[in-house]
């Protein structure tokens, strides 16, 4: 059955993913990360690879908009630009290069790199602030193309520049804006066969706002140490779930 005209979805799985981008943007706001990584795992169940990625980041972006408009106030404003210079730099190199290394290596690496500066957060402050995350933007984006965990790569990182939970769940959901913007552009996603799924995107991105919305008034009334200490938790699990993964992909076991 088509809900709505959505090839082979029914109405309690039109529902069900409404609510599980609610529920994913919720956690995504909470604990400063894992909500795109979590629903991409539950989309996956259900979607075809085919419109699996395009569809995800469509609602994806339209996520992160409302995250940052909600939010703007607290957004790090100074580190956007050169974060989107990077961006724009790696969505060209990503849609353009023919990268060597399998998935399971670039996993690895990037869970690898996200235990370390979860745990070692000096890490994330070495070097200029801008150019630091111009150097983010276009790694983020580039390896965007290949995997889809950037946002968790992103977070220990904004962790380490913001001085409040507030200024990190804002920041990152406006950098994730542009890194979702270039990947579309990059791939030319938007002209993919996914039209018939615009009922979907528009319902998910709906319920998304409203878990952003939820999510913030949560995150106002928890403290910054038990952010910390959730966020610090939600991080090691992916970045080792990453690194379980990409072994099981290599053949370890």
């Amino acid at each position: 059955m088509d809900f709505l005209g959505t090839p082979d979805v029914g109405p309690l799985l039109f529902a069900g993913l409404t609510f599980a981008s609610f529920a994913t943007a919720f956690i995504g706001v909470f604990t400063g990360t894992a909500g795109g990584v979590i629903l991409l795992a539950l989309m996956a169940m259900v979607m075809p690879p085919t419109v699996l990625v395009p569809v995800h980041t469509v609602v994806q972006l339209g996520s992160g908009v409302s995250r940052t408009f909600i939010m703007w106030r607290h957004v790090m404003k100074g580190i956007v630009p050169p974060f989107i210079l990077g961006a724009v730099l790696g969505a060209a190199a990503g849609a353009k290069t023919f990268v060597a290394l399998p998935t399971s290596t670039l996993q690895a690496i990037i869970g690898g790199f996200i235990l370390l500066v979860t745990w070692m957060p000096n890490l994330g402050r070495l070097g200029a602030e801008k150019g630091r995350f111009a150097v983010l933007g276009f790694f983020a984006t580039f390896l965007g193309v290949f995997v889809s965990a950037t946002g968790t790569f992103l977070s220990p990182f904004i962790a380490s520049a913001a001085p409040d939970r507030r200024n990190h769940v804002a920041t990152q959901g406006a950098l994730m804006v542009f890194v979702h913007i270039s990947k579309l552009a990059a791939f030319g996603f938007l002209g993919f066969a996914i039209s018939a799924y615009v009922p979907l995107m528009a319902a998910m991105i709906v319920t998304g706002a409203l878990g952003n919305w939820l999510g913030e008034a949560a995150l106002d009334r928890t403290s910054e140490k038990r952010y910390r200490i959730v966020l610090k938790l939600f991080l090691t699990v992916l970045a080792i779930e990453l690194l379980i993964r990409a072994a099981g992909q290599a053949g370890w076991w």
